[in-house]
Protein backbone atom coordinates (compact mmCIF):
# COMPACT_ATOMS: atom_id res chain seq x y z
CA UNK A 1 0.00 0.00 0.00
CA UNK A 2 1.18 3.50 -1.06
CA UNK A 3 2.26 6.03 2.10
CA UNK A 4 -0.36 8.79 2.80
CA UNK A 5 0.98 12.32 1.34
CA UNK A 6 1.92 13.54 5.06
CA UNK A 7 -0.67 17.01 4.02
CA UNK A 8 -3.72 17.01 1.64
CA UNK A 9 -3.21 19.60 -0.71
CA UNK A 10 -5.18 22.89 0.63
CA UNK A 11 -3.51 21.58 4.11
CA UNK A 12 -0.24 22.32 2.99
CA UNK A 13 -1.22 25.40 1.68
CA UNK A 14 -3.18 26.32 4.91
CA UNK A 15 -0.11 25.20 6.89
CA UNK A 16 2.25 27.35 5.27
CA UNK A 17 0.06 30.37 5.60
CA UNK A 18 0.29 29.46 9.56
CA UNK A 19 4.00 28.78 9.69
CA UNK A 20 4.21 32.03 7.92
CA UNK A 21 2.62 34.09 10.59
CA UNK A 22 4.01 32.37 13.36
CA UNK A 23 7.66 33.01 11.92
CA UNK A 24 7.01 36.38 11.09
CA UNK A 25 5.33 37.11 14.81
CA UNK A 26 8.65 35.29 16.03
CA UNK A 27 11.51 36.73 14.54
CA UNK A 28 10.35 39.25 12.69
CA UNK A 29 10.64 39.81 8.65
CA UNK A 30 13.92 40.13 7.97
CA UNK A 31 13.86 36.68 8.89
CA UNK A 32 11.29 35.46 6.58
CA UNK A 33 12.28 32.95 4.05
CA UNK A 34 10.68 30.32 2.22
CA UNK A 35 13.31 27.52 3.50
CA UNK A 36 12.45 28.68 6.94
CA UNK A 37 8.78 28.43 6.60
CA UNK A 38 9.05 24.84 5.02
CA UNK A 39 11.35 23.81 7.96
CA UNK A 40 8.93 25.01 10.70
CA UNK A 41 5.88 23.57 8.81
CA UNK A 42 7.64 20.35 8.81
CA UNK A 43 8.15 19.74 4.82
CA UNK A 44 10.66 19.94 2.42
CA UNK A 45 12.19 23.42 0.94
CA UNK A 46 10.65 22.03 -1.81
CA UNK A 47 7.15 22.00 -0.92
CA UNK A 48 6.28 25.90 -0.36
CA UNK A 49 6.76 25.86 -4.27
CA UNK A 50 3.77 23.93 -4.85
CA UNK A 51 1.82 27.02 -4.00
CA UNK A 52 3.74 30.25 -3.48
CA UNK A 53 6.69 30.63 -6.29
CA UNK A 54 8.01 33.25 -4.91
CA UNK A 55 8.50 35.02 -0.95
CA UNK A 56 6.37 37.65 -1.91
CA UNK A 57 3.79 35.18 -3.36
CA UNK A 58 3.57 34.00 0.14
CA UNK A 59 3.17 37.31 1.55
CA UNK A 60 0.44 38.54 -0.39
CA UNK A 61 -1.24 35.41 0.40
CA UNK A 62 -1.00 36.14 4.29
CA UNK A 63 -2.10 39.69 3.62
CA UNK A 64 -5.13 38.12 1.43
CA UNK A 65 -6.22 35.94 4.56
CA UNK A 66 -5.63 39.14 6.73
CA UNK A 67 -8.10 41.27 4.39
CA UNK A 68 -11.11 38.93 4.41
CA UNK A 69 -10.70 38.67 8.15
CA UNK A 70 -10.51 42.34 8.36
CA UNK A 71 -13.22 42.68 6.21
CA UNK A 72 -15.48 39.71 7.84
CA UNK A 73 -14.55 41.57 11.39
CA UNK A 74 -15.38 45.00 10.51
CA UNK A 75 -18.75 43.91 9.21
CA UNK A 76 -19.31 41.68 12.15
CA UNK A 77 -18.77 44.72 14.38
CA UNK A 78 -20.91 47.04 12.03
CA UNK A 79 -23.70 45.23 12.21
CA UNK A 80 -24.74 46.04 15.73
CA UNK A 81 -25.73 49.82 14.58
CA UNK A 82 -28.87 51.39 13.95
CA UNK A 83 -27.88 53.74 12.16
CA UNK A 84 -25.50 54.47 9.51
CA UNK A 85 -23.31 56.64 11.13
CA UNK A 86 -23.40 54.21 14.21
CA UNK A 87 -22.43 51.53 11.42
CA UNK A 88 -19.69 53.65 10.22
CA UNK A 89 -18.23 54.31 13.65
CA UNK A 90 -18.62 50.67 14.51
CA UNK A 91 -17.02 49.64 11.84
CA UNK A 92 -13.95 51.54 12.80
CA UNK A 93 -13.66 49.33 15.93
CA UNK A 94 -14.12 46.40 13.82
CA UNK A 95 -11.03 47.34 12.04
CA UNK A 96 -9.08 48.15 15.66
CA UNK A 97 -10.31 44.81 16.94
CA UNK A 98 -8.89 42.60 13.94
CA UNK A 99 -5.23 44.63 14.29
CA UNK A 100 -5.48 43.52 18.00
CA UNK A 101 -5.98 39.93 17.66
CA UNK A 102 -4.37 39.42 14.46
CA UNK A 103 -1.19 41.92 14.89
CA UNK A 104 1.45 39.76 12.34
CA UNK A 105 -1.16 40.04 9.75
CA UNK A 106 -1.99 43.73 10.18
CA UNK A 107 2.37 43.78 10.02
CA UNK A 108 2.20 41.97 6.73
CA UNK A 109 -0.72 43.95 5.44
CA UNK A 110 0.35 47.21 6.08
CA UNK A 111 4.50 47.44 6.86
CA UNK A 112 6.20 45.08 4.80
CA UNK A 113 7.35 46.24 1.37
CA UNK A 114 5.96 43.32 -0.83
CA UNK A 115 6.03 43.54 -4.73
CA UNK A 116 3.37 42.32 -6.84
CA UNK A 117 0.13 44.03 -5.24
CA UNK A 118 -0.13 45.80 -8.32
CA UNK A 119 0.24 42.96 -10.42
CA UNK A 120 -2.55 41.02 -8.97
CA UNK A 121 -4.84 40.13 -12.08
CA UNK A 122 -8.16 39.93 -9.97
CA UNK A 123 -9.54 42.48 -7.30
CA UNK A 124 -6.37 44.24 -5.17
CA UNK A 125 -5.59 43.33 -2.30
CA UNK A 126 -7.26 45.30 0.46
CA UNK A 127 -10.50 46.13 -1.88
CA UNK A 128 -12.98 44.42 -0.01
CA UNK A 129 -12.52 45.72 3.44
CA UNK A 130 -11.86 49.42 1.60
CA UNK A 131 -15.23 48.77 0.12
CA UNK A 132 -16.95 48.05 3.57
CA UNK A 133 -15.87 51.11 4.74
CA UNK A 134 -16.62 53.10 1.38
CA UNK A 135 -20.15 51.48 1.85
CA UNK A 136 -20.58 52.63 5.23
CA UNK A 137 -19.19 56.63 4.60
CA UNK A 138 -21.87 56.57 1.40
CA UNK A 139 -24.55 55.46 3.47
CA UNK A 140 -24.51 57.35 5.98
CA UNK A 141 -24.03 60.40 3.41
CA UNK A 142 -27.46 59.18 2.12
CA UNK A 143 -28.90 59.07 5.46
CA UNK A 144 -27.93 62.74 5.85
CA UNK A 145 -25.50 62.03 8.71
CA UNK A 146 -22.38 63.27 6.51
CA UNK A 147 -22.38 65.80 3.89
CA UNK A 148 -22.75 65.54 0.20
CA UNK A 149 -20.32 65.09 -2.44
CA UNK A 150 -16.93 62.61 -2.89
CA UNK A 151 -16.98 60.32 0.01
CA UNK A 152 -13.56 59.18 -0.75
CA UNK A 153 -11.87 62.06 1.37
CA UNK A 154 -14.36 60.85 3.99
CA UNK A 155 -13.37 57.24 3.75
CA UNK A 156 -9.33 57.98 3.75
CA UNK A 157 -10.42 60.28 6.93
CA UNK A 158 -11.81 57.64 9.28
CA UNK A 159 -9.13 55.19 8.19
CA UNK A 160 -6.34 57.41 8.86
CA UNK A 161 -8.19 57.52 12.82
CA UNK A 162 -8.43 54.27 13.13
CA UNK A 163 -5.57 52.65 11.38
CA UNK A 164 -3.60 55.09 13.86
CA UNK A 165 -5.18 54.32 16.78
CA UNK A 166 -4.11 50.24 15.77
CA UNK A 167 -1.24 51.07 14.86
CA UNK A 168 -0.51 52.97 18.04
CA UNK A 169 -2.50 49.42 20.05
CA UNK A 170 -0.50 46.81 18.54
CA UNK A 171 2.81 48.55 18.54
CA UNK A 172 2.54 48.49 22.51
CA UNK A 173 2.56 52.34 22.75
CA UNK A 174 -1.14 53.01 23.62
CA UNK A 175 -1.06 51.59 27.39
CA UNK A 176 -4.72 50.15 27.21
CA UNK A 177 -6.05 46.56 27.24
CA UNK A 178 -7.90 44.96 24.71
CA UNK A 179 -11.58 46.75 25.59
CA UNK A 180 -10.41 49.75 26.86
CA UNK A 181 -8.46 50.12 23.37
CA UNK A 182 -11.66 49.65 21.65
CA UNK A 183 -13.60 51.63 23.91
CA UNK A 184 -11.07 54.64 23.07
CA UNK A 185 -11.73 53.75 19.45
CA UNK A 186 -15.29 54.00 19.69
CA UNK A 187 -14.85 57.55 21.31
CA UNK A 188 -11.98 58.58 18.80
CA UNK A 189 -14.54 57.61 15.59
CA UNK A 190 -18.06 59.32 17.63
CA UNK A 191 -15.60 62.60 17.97
CA UNK A 192 -14.45 62.43 14.41
CA UNK A 193 -18.09 61.92 13.12
CA UNK A 194 -19.32 64.70 14.39
CA UNK A 195 -15.84 66.65 12.38
CA UNK A 196 -17.07 65.40 9.36
CA UNK A 197 -20.69 66.54 9.64
CA UNK A 198 -19.03 69.68 9.10
CA UNK A 199 -18.86 71.14 5.53
CA UNK A 200 -15.03 72.12 5.15
CA UNK A 201 -14.87 75.55 5.03
CA UNK A 202 -14.17 77.24 1.65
Amino acid sequence: MARAEPYHRENLRQTLLEAAVALIGEVGPPAFTLREVARRAGVSHNAPYRHFPSRDELLIAVAREGFDRLTAVMQKSMARGRTALERLQLSGCGYVDFALKWPHHFLVMFDLPIKGYAECADVPVGMNAFNVLMGCVVAAQQAGDLPAGDPLPLAWTAWSLVHGVAKLAVSGNLPLSHAATLAFARRATQVLSRGMMQKPAR
